[in-house]
């Protein structure tokens, strides 16, 4: 899967965590390995520009997908190669994702793993028009985030846990190089032993 991320926002923002959101999302929902995906974080001006232009409403919004239109069955007719499918871009407005993180007392990293699962979703064709789809597609994406955060726990403590071991086997004189050898050190055991 490769992740395109372009912010032009103007904000500071987590890219390494939205990218691992998206990752994660497009995994657990099985989309094939070889796609391709954009994230674009924008200002609150053009996120109002494209929320009028696409959607017709005024003001701006956290986050809007645009899939593309390769993904329908059977693909593209006139398509001659067969290569990666584009998933789409997700576009999210950190600004406006901001305030409304404050505003639900979430932080703000929160609300932007969330957001891109969320436009994750749009692009394969979820939606919350109705209630029975917003049940289906809110649903979905709070246990997509629960386990992405139970992932990312895991892979941390996995890594604490390495570097614990490696400072250790470092004490003890398990790794590294001899002084002036170039070797990697030794456990003082012999073949013999």
């Amino acid at each position: 899967m490769s992740i395109e991320l372009a912010n032009e926002s103007g904000v500071e923002i987590p890219a390494e965590l939205i990218i691992d959101a998206a990752r994660f999302a497009v995994n657990a929902m099985d989309v094939n390995p070889g796609a391709l995906l954009s994230v674009l974080c924008v200002d609150e001006d053009t996120m109002a520009d494209m929320h009028v232009q696409w959607m017709d409403l005024p003001g701006p919004t956290d986050v809007m997908s645009f899939p593309m239109d390769e993904l329908v069955p059977g693909g593209r007719p006139d398509a001659t190669d067969l290569g990666p499918a584009i998933l789409g871009d997700i576009v999210l407005c950190p600004e406006f994702a901001r305030r409304q993180a404050r505003e639900a007392r979430r932080s703000f990293d929160h609300e932007l793993a969330m957001l891109t699962i969320h436009g994750v979703l749009h692009l394969l064709g979820y939606d919350h028009a109705e209630p029975e789809e917003e049940r289906e597609m809110f649903g979905l994406q709070n246990e997509i985030l629960d386990s992405f955060y139970a992932d990312r726990h895991r892979r941390a403590q996995d890594q604490r846990q390495t570097d614990r071991d490696s400072r250790l086997l470092s004490n003890i004189g398990f790794t590294g190089t001899e002084e002036g050898s170039g070797e990697t050190g030794t456990t003082g055991r012999s073949e013999e032993d």
